[in-house]
């Protein structure tokens, strides 16, 4: 399948929820073009962002069908479809491809703790098994194991392997990968922190927590850095900086959650085991917030 290259920033969108507990669709579809209208460049439901660990496959397809539907071709789609069960993991990205999504985001197996060669055959498995361009994901501190450098060039061999979105906090590691890469193959921050350097060494983009609550800055961000314009962009990554570090002051996306409750965009509700902002946060959220300029100091 032939799909939009990844690059620039891609916001890894949370997912509404009412007090009563169902998917708040209305919000959802309100803040998928909210989005888009602030310039983010794709969208990635249902990752962990999105709180896909304790959604129904129902409610999962629901909320990527959606998504799908506001964004109507004008970004790409890159659907969360990750599992520790290979086979699980297809059957789920054959479901997300059904539903028209561009691109599918597979974060490598959490608690199996496979080795470099079970990482490779889970994903290879997945890639083949799809007709959809496969991300993968490194994200250690949420898996337990990493994605060695020489694992993700193996796996950028592949023809439906396009990217990888890479959050091993290991500026070495991505600077190999960034180093040896094929050219189709895109290399996006998994880290907000380290979008600005990641970016300066030659990578591709960001797949963004922050973007939810300051999409305007975070793909300004990326657009500036894209362009070449590193003073510019640092101007824009030190604005953001203050939200940039509040935006993990508890487990994501708790304070992305709170952020968005201020502005308006959704009720502050997330699905057990993960609980709202402690209250004594709450200022350091609002202070963020007029920070990037979305709430009066």
């Amino acid at each position: 399948m032939t799909a939009a290259r990844l690059t620039g920033c891609g916001t890894a969108i949370v997912t509404p929820f009412r007090k009563s507990g169902e998917v708040d669709e209305r919000a959802l579809r309100a803040f998928v073009e909210w989005q888009i209208s602030s310039g983010v460049h794709f969208i990635v439901p249902c990752g962990s962002t999105g709180e896909a660990a304790t959604m129904t496959l129902d409610e999962h397809r629901r909320v990527v069908e959606i998504t799908v539907e506001v964004t109507a071709g004008r970004v790409p789609v890159v659907a969360g479809a990750a599992s520790n069960d290979t086979k699980k993991a297809i059957a789920l990205s054959r479901e997300m491809a059904s539903l028209g999504v561009t691109h599918l985001l597979h974060a490598s197996p959490m608690y199996n703790k496979p080795p470099q060669r079970g990482i490779v055959a889970h994903f290879t498995a997945i890639a083949d098994a799809v007709n959809v361009p496969v991300v993968v994901y490194n994200v250690p501190g949420r898996t337990a194991s990493n994605i060695e450098a020489p694992t993700t060039l193996e796996l950028a061999g592949h023809e439906n392997i396009c990217a990888v979105k890479e959050a091993s906090g290991s500026l070495p590691q991505i600077e190999e990968i960034l180093r040896h890469r094929p050219a189709r193959f895109s290399v996006l921050s998994g880290d907000d922190a380290l979008t600005l350097a990641v970016m300066a060494a030659g990578g591709d983009g960001i797949i963004s927590v922050t973007s939810n609550a300051a999409p305007s800055l975070v793909s300004e961000l990326a657009t500036r850095c894209a362009a070449g314009d590193f003073e510019g962009a640092r101007a824009i990554d030190t604005r953001l900086s203050e939200w940039t570090t509040a935006a993990f002051i508890e487990s994501n996306p708790i304070p992305a959650k709170a952020a968005l409750s201020m502005l308006g965009r959704m009720e502050n509700v997330l699905r057990l085991p993960l609980v709202p902002l402690l209250d004594k946060y709450e200022p350091t959220i609002r202070s963020a917030m007029a920070a990037v300029g979305a709430l009066q100091a």
